[in-house]
């Protein structure tokens, strides 16, 4: 059963989430129904503090080729920059532009208990992000440089394709 989602503004979804000590089967099952819970509401990321859970956990998915499932993720370098429209399953209907990394090298530990380090480019770079903002108690309402109208949304990102 996935778990509901906490809307901005939510006081929880502000707070800095507790790094995770230990990799516990109810972490791993906590982990898979937030899986389902972003799926069920068409995500490509979601993060432990909205689903109200205080600790650094996070998922990103662009496809199902790939799925970073992430305990105490750190980006430990960024290069480039790029501006681009993003979204977030906390305030629905919102959307707006956002300046983030285009390149960043990431340190987290996977379901297993293992560190990973992993490159991450274009919108995986960008989600991946988004979700960290969250385990520090930030919202990408915080860093909008302009935002869009959800009517004009289609129209924005057909003009800014080759962006």
């Amino acid at each position: 059963m996935p778990y509901p989602i906490l809307l901005d503004p939510d006081r929880r979804l502000r707070q800095e989430s507790h790094e995770v000590t230990e990799i516990t089967d109810e972490l791993i099952l906590m982990l898979d129904k937030m899986y389902e819970t972003m799926v069920l509401h068409d995500g490509i990321g979601i993060a432990a503090p909205q689903i109200g859970k205080n600790l650094q956990v996070a998922i990103v998915e662009l496809d199902e080729e790939e799925r970073f499932e992430m305990f105490n993720p750190k980006i430990i370098e960024k290069k480039g920059s790029t501006i681009d429209v993003e979204g977030c399953l906390s305030i629905p209907h919102v959307y707006g532009t956002v300046k983030r990394a285009d390149l960043i090298t990431l340190r987290f530990y996977d379901r297993e208990g293992d560190e990973l380090e992993v490159e991450a480019d274009g919108y995986l770079s960008r989600a991946i992000q988004h979700e960290i903002d969250h385990l520090h108690g930030i919202l990408f309402t915080d860093k909008v440089i302009e935002y869009i109208k959800e009517e004009d949304l289609e129209t924005y990102m057909e003009e800014h394709e080759d962006d």
